[in-house]
């Protein structure tokens, strides 16, 4: 799948980059999700103030100290189950902190916004979060939730394009229609992986619905 090669090909060059860049330094990865999280409200503030050029050059740097949390504990060999839940998390909350941001940009600078715009910023973070949560609930399950046709580091890629160049809205339709689209396609894959299922029986803590 291309999504999949676009996420190795980000992961092999971030840890390089990063043991080019940091050598020995002994940060630990969750400074880095934690960054990136803060850096991420600075890209909501400069929404809400109209600045979209200077949020989507933000948000591209609070996405690649995303991407770094994670080749910094690959490359120090302090990768754990702890933090790659926290990295997770984060990368949720970063994603709506976001779209809200979006919302308020819409709402104070976007001439002619109306209900089909904020429908739209809708439907595309529900996009984003239903195809993080497929993979998340299928990798409980023992399954394998990954592809689709676009994973996060392509709807980072294509929101700050938006952002950028100012086709904003165009990219959102993009996103809302290919991240749905990627959600079906885990759904897909999943099932298909469920018809030769010859897994153990799981905790019931594991089958119920809502976690």
């Amino acid at each position: 799948m291309r999504s999949r090669k676009l996420e190795a090909f980000v992961r092999h060059y971030s840890e390089v980059a990063v043991r080019a860049l940091l050598g020995q330094l002994r940060v630990q990865a969750d400074v880095f999700t934690m960054i990136s999280l803060f850096l991420t409200f600075g890209v909501v503030w400069l929404l809400v103030e109209g600045m979209l050029v200077q949020a989507g050059v933000l948000f591209l740097i609070a996405s690649s100290f995303d991407i770094v949390d994670g080749a910094v504990a690959r490359s120090q060999g302090t990768a754990r189950r702890f933090g790659a839940f926290l990295d997770s998390t984060i990368d949720r909350y970063s994603e709506m902190l976001v779209f809200l941001g979006l919302m308020f940009y819409y709402y104070y600078h976007h001439a002619g916004a109306n209900p089909l715009d904020y429908t739209l910023i809708f439907v595309a973070s529900q996009g984003s979060l239903l195809t993080s949560y497929i993979r998340a609930r299928a990798e409980a399950l023992q399954f394998d939730g990954r592809g689709g046709l676009i994973e996060r580091p392509g709807r980072v890629i294509l929101l700050a394009f938006g952002m950028l160049s100012g086709w904003l809205t165009s990219c959102l339709i993009v996103l809302a229609v290919l991240s749905h689209i990627s959600a079906l396609q885990r759904f897909w894959f999943v099932w298909q992986q469920s018809k030769a299922d010859q897994l153990p029986p799981q905790p019931s803590s594991l089958l119920e619905e809502g976690n």
